[in-house]
């Protein structure tokens, strides 16, 4: 009769309806318990061959008048925005008006020798350039001030490079900057016009777009912060991250660019191949390429991904190529765990177990000194950093909670916080900074004179180090 489903057509069709409502509620389910467990405030979205699977807000958009996050709510990138950059400069390269392996002098002549005639722009794409990373000593948490292009290259420009280009691999947002710079000069226009006019427009990508915090931006989320309890984030003017990461979007958005890098709309797929190739570390022109564990198998899979991070925002992006399959999420809070539920989604996809993200260290702490104080929160500190199982601890989210208590007037339980954080990564130059000020802040002149110069013996670029030395050196 016509019209009738065959028995069997019609057994597969509902068995891959169940198949996807399973998967489906299975990643609300992961992701409502991530909400709860204050691990995800944000949206997300979950896609296969363009198919949405899951596309949610959890949690507010905006605490204050309880707005609630959706999937077309507007979300601060970070450094996904480099992905855009990227495609620009290849964009560029396609016209012939760069070149990759061309020296930056080419295209920006003032730069200072040697380093502009050292570092081309593949270097500065896959982060190989040495060029210092400026958001190490600017202190974006708390420099409220607007850059000019011209003063922004200016807090680079002149130092020397950390390695010759080529040799080692260094995440430099600097690199990325140059190239916005290198974009408006061979261009003719600002780099967010070009992006407006070869990549937002031609793909009716009608909600991205570069952020101007004075401008009305309708359904735009408010950042928060939570170390213990949320907080509103520190402002950060745009023209700070500019074209390492000013973009903002929502995961729609983010589907519509996904789908565009399967087809030749933005570039051949000849220039394409080159711009997914990693070099070292696993990264290629803004993208890292790498096999990711489904969830907490063994097996795994091809990644292509990038995530991002800007005051009171936390973002990724994951690009399953094997089945093209979309993973974005994207959150207001903060330091979550994004990565972990990206595994977690992906494991929840391929039907292989996965887990509910670990809780951070930071946070348990932050939540336990409020209720009982510093004292008894401190006496379960060794017990979670042993069960590795179900805790993480996170150097950011420990010297997020330092500053919180610093800011609240309690000296003395920061230094606490900032002192385990030192001794759980001794390596990194920022935990004693963060301590030496502590210290400072305490009156304590000669630990905050070791722990301000143990930062500057990690990282000689660290000049708030330098200058709060000068100060306590100086002092009677």
């Amino acid at each position: 009769m016509a019209g009738r489903i065959p028995l069997l057509a019609a057994l597969v069709i509902l068995a891959g309806q169940v198949h996807a409502q399973s998967r489906e509620s299975k990643i609300d389910a992961l992701l409502r318990t991530c909400f709860e467990r204050s691990q995800f405030m944000g949206s997300a979205l979950v896609a296969e061959g363009g198919t949405v699977i899951l596309e949610k807000g959890y949690g507010f958009a905006n605490i204050e008048w309880e707005i609630p996050n959706a999937p077309d709510t507007k979300f601060r990138l970070g450094s996904i925005t480099k992905q855009f950059t990227s495609m620009l400069i290849m964009q560029q390269v396609q016209k012939g008006t760069i070149r990759l392996d061309a020296p930056v002098v080419t295209y920006l002549p003032g730069y200072p020798a040697p380093q502009g005639e050292k570092v081309t722009i593949r270097h500065l794409l896959t982060h190989t350039s040495g060029i210092p990373n400026y958001t190490d000593f600017i202190n974006i948490r708390a420099d409220r001030k607007s850059y000019t292009l011209e003063q922004l290259v200016g807090t680079f420009s002149g130092k020397p490079l950390d390695f010759e280009p080529g040799t080692h691999w260094k995440y430099s947002n600097s690199g990325y900057v140059l190239l916005g710079a290198v974009l408006e000069k061979v261009s003719g226009t600002s780099y967010e016009r070009l992006l407006a006019s070869n990549i937002l427009q031609p793909l009716g990508m009608k909600n991205t777009g570069y952020d101007h915090g004075e401008e009305i931006l309708p359904k735009r989320a408010t950042g928060y912060e939570r170390i213990g309890r949320l907080v509103n984030s520190p402002f950060i003017d745009m023209s700070v991250p500019f074209s390492a990461g000013a973009l903002y979007s929502t995961v729609q958005d983010l589907l519509i660019w996904d789908r565009a890098l399967y087809t030749d709309k933005l570039l051949p797929d000849s220039l394409k191949k080159v711009s997914f190739t990693p070099v070292l570390n696993n990264y290629a022109f803004g993208w890292g390429v790498q096999k990711q564990p489904l969830g907490i198998s063994s097996d795994s899979t091809l990644f292509i991904f990038h995530g991002g991070g800007i005051n009171g925002f936390n973002t990724i992006i994951v690009r399953i190529p094997a089945r093209q399959q979309l993973i974005v999420l994207l959150n207001n809070t903060g330091n979550a765990p994004l990565m972990e539920i990206a595994r977690s989604i992906a494991g929840i996809l391929y039907d292989r177990p996965y887990a509910t993200p670990r809780q951070s260290i930071g946070q348990v702490l932050g939540e336990s000194i409020g209720k009982v104080g510093i004292a008894k929160a401190l006496e379960s500190y060794a017990s979670m950093v042993r069960d590795t199982a179900q805790y993480i601890l996170n150097e950011n989210t420990m010297n997020g909670l330092g500053y919180q208590l610093l800011q609240e007037g309690k000296t003395r339980e920061a230094i606490e916080i900032f002192k385990l954080n030192v001794a759980a990564f001794p390596k990194s130059w920022n935990v004693y900074d963060s301590l030496g000020e502590a210290y400072m802040n305490d009156g304590e002149k000669n630990l905050a004179i070791l722990n301000y110069e143990k930062s500057l013996e990690l990282n000689s670029s660290n000049t708030g180090a330098a200058e709060a030395l000068k100060r306590l050196k100086a002092a009677p």
